[in-house]
């Protein structure tokens, strides 16, 4: 019987195999280990982070104001188009929630 680790892998590179970042569309990745919520902006093609940030909790709300720091972070850089990448989790409570917070700061995925 495979882990849930096991399983949000196979999930990550199924999804990774048709996701691809971009300088003018970079992967907006979401990674969540067992503290807080991490996020960065990824160009693939020259495999390199162009911004990142952390939250202090993995609650809805610090999943909210982390899309937000984001979201405003991306447009000072005159990023406004990105590729999602849920990192393997289900688009569900946190994860959704920064997805929309992320867009409401005014990303378009």
């Amino acid at each position: 019987m495979k882990t849930r680790k096991q399983l949000r892998e196979k999930r990550q590179k199924r999804i990774r195999a048709v996701i691809r970042g971009s300088a003018s569309r970079p992967r907006l990745s979401v990674f969540r280990s067992g503290l807080a919520l991490s996020v960065q902006l990824i160009d693939d093609e020259s495999g390199k982070t162009l911004l990142s940030k952390r939250s202090k909790g993995k609650n809805i709300a610090a999943a909210k104001e982390l899309g937000s720091e984001i979201a405003s972070l991306s447009k000072k850089r005159k990023i406004i188009s990105v590729v999602f990448d849920r990192g393997g989790n289900r688009y569900h409570g946190v994860i959704k929630a920064l997805a929309d917070a992320a867009r409401e700061g005014g990303l378009t995925f």
